[in-house]
């Protein structure tokens, strides 16, 4: 007798071929049977202690979220449905260059203090842990949902070199290199680097490229949120496909957007330059996030320079009316290099989150808003939010073009990733939403995708690119992940009003075998583990 079988589902097996309806049957946390209706006719249909009625369902591997920010919130909140919710069994995290392994004890102090925009202060968090593998057997105590690692560059440089803008030494490049190479060995599927964020955004190319080789020999790839997003995006983009052309690294493009006013209807000229190194036999793979705005730190608008030494030299800065009016030049008129070369607009900026609660008048509004209805300058609002806040406020960036988020969607190395950031009173939609919104709003709303082109996107292609030889289809001997969903309904219901709101038409969701949401509710299963790197 087997444990499961989810009867008469319709298929859908993330191969991007046609759906087909069957009896899937699941015992052990593995797919054992999969019985086809045209094989099913006159013979005995699989029997289990368990039976699901999937009728009108759609059954599709769990999907993979490949740029995810729930470093700490998958330890502090077991329930998690910001991401289960969703149909979400694996999460990618270690992103953008900064997250908390590997560190010693003074750099875990800085990154803290670096990204709380990004995942809070950590102060309700036993860091129990410093290295990369330390990390992983901490998640491996159980979780809400599967995740991997990306041992982030920006965090590697502040241990080995720190926060300043230099070149780093022979020595110091030897003490990164062994830093990547050792989280390499101990799981980590990849590297990461934020180059709009310091640290990582001060490592040269040629320190990049020797990193990338260590990650190449482990099988890994390179996920870069590259130099910019804005003025220079394309060459921005051909940057990290050279260099990791030159590392003989595989490639993952981070949250593959053009923004700005600058790169308007411009997504065609990005596929171009990536079609033109796949043709060359480049190995190329992107996420994106199915929204128009973007969401990070206001801190991370600050030029470099002005992050330089760390978030305690940031704040030092900002205190001295001198600097600040120069930061203040650089944000307005130059085109500061942490808001991607592009003179900020503040009327584009809405504060999305602080960690001070005396602070919460400002989310929600812009900070023109309130600049205007404090009658003073766009400056002297975001400054007093820098340091009151203590560099913790996340933003919305509302500088992105639908014309270019659906071109990119399409394309056919494309992936999914939230980028979700679930921090904030007011956090973008897309951390509770990304993956019901995907199959709701653009396969059936309007038809950018097919149902099994986009259930591929966001299942087989992200496993292909992690190396996992038994997740993201519905085959026999695969691992069960998998999500039922009703492709008539399903929805995400998180909005920019309400973005915490779950979304709808997804009721049952499973990680190896054990329902995690079930009826549409959430279970108490804590399912997911650390998925590691398969070694070559």
């Amino acid at each position: 007798m087997e444990q499961l079988v989810i009867r008469d589902a319709e298929v859908v097996d993330g191969s991007g071929e046609p759906s087909y309806r069957a009896d899937v049957v699941i015992d052990g946390g593995r797919i054992v049977s999969i019985v086809k209706e045209a094989a099913a006719a006159g013979c005995q249909r699989p029997r289990a202690v368990r039976e699901l009625d999937a009728e009108g369902l759609v059954l599709s591997p769990g999907f993979v979220d490949m740029h995810a920010h729930s470093d700490l919130a998958l330890l502090r909140d077991p329930d998690h449905s910001a991401k289960a919710a969703q149909g979400v069994t694996l999460e990618v995290l270690g992103q953008d260059g900064l997250s908390y392994a590997p560190v010693d004890d003074r750099t875990l102090a800085e990154v803290r203090g670096a990204i709380a925009g990004w995942n809070g202060p950590g102060d309700d968090i036993d860091f129990d842990w410093r290295s990369v593998g330390e990390y992983l057997d901490r998640l491996d105590r159980g979780i809400a949902v599967n995740a991997a690692y990306l041992v982030p560059q920006g965090t590697v440089r502040a241990l080995a070199v720190g926060w300043e803008d230099r070149a780093a030494t022979p020595a110091e490049l030897d003490h990164m290199r062994r830093l990547v190479a050792e989280g390499m060995a101990q799981g980590a599927v990849g590297l990461s680097s934020g180059l709009t964020y310091t640290p990582g955004m001060y490592a040269p190319d040629a320190e990049l490229t020797e990193l990338c080789r260590v990650v190449a020999e482990y099988g890994g790839y390179y996920c870069p949120h590259h130099r910019s997003y804005g003025a220079g995006a394309l060459e921005a983009y051909a940057e990290m496909v050279a260099l990791a052309r030159e590392a003989g690294c595989p490639l993952h493009l981070a949250h593959a957007t053009m923004n700005f006013g600058v790169n308007k209807g411009r997504a065609p000229d990005l596929l171009a330059l990536l079609d033109e190194a796949l043709a060359a036999g480049a190995d190329i793979t992107l996420d994106t996030y199915p929204y128009t705005p973007g969401s990070t730190t206001l801190a991370a608008m600050l030029p470099s320079w002005a992050n330089e030494g760390g978030p305690a030299a940031a704040l030092t800065r900002l205190t001295d009316d001198g600097t600040s009016e120069r930061i203040r030049h650089h944000l307005e008129t130059v085109g500061s290099d942490g808001c991607h070369g592009v003179p900020i607009e503040w009327d584009t900026i809405e504060i999305s989150g602080v960690t001070d609660p005396a602070l919460t008048a400002f989310v929600g509004r812009t900070v023109q808003e309130s600049a205007d209805a404090r009658g003073e300058s766009p400056w002297t609002t975001a400054r007093r939010l820098l340091l009151t806040d203590r560099l913790g406020t996340t933003i919305l960036q509302h500088v992105g073009h639908e014309e270019n988020v659906r071109t990119i969607m399409r394309h056919p190395v494309h992936t999914g990733g939230s980028d979700g950031i679930l921090q904030g009173t007011k956090p973008h939609p897309r951390a509770y939403g990304t993956f019901p919104h995907y199959l709701g709003h653009y396969v059936r709303e309007l038809g950018v995708l097919s149902l099994e082109e986009c259930v591929a996107h966001l299942t087989a292609r992200p496993a292909a690119r992690l190396r996992l030889p038994d997740r993201g289809l519905v085959r026999e001997g695969y691992r069960a992940d998998l999500v039922l969903f009703d492709p008539r309904t399903v929805a995400a219901g998180s909005t920019f009003a309400a973005p915490r709101r779950l979304p709808t038409g997804i009721p049952h969701v499973l990680i190896d075998g054990r329902f995690v949401i079930e009826d549409g509710r959430r279970t108490d299963a804590l399912a997911g583990r650390a998925i590691r790197r398969t070694p070559l």
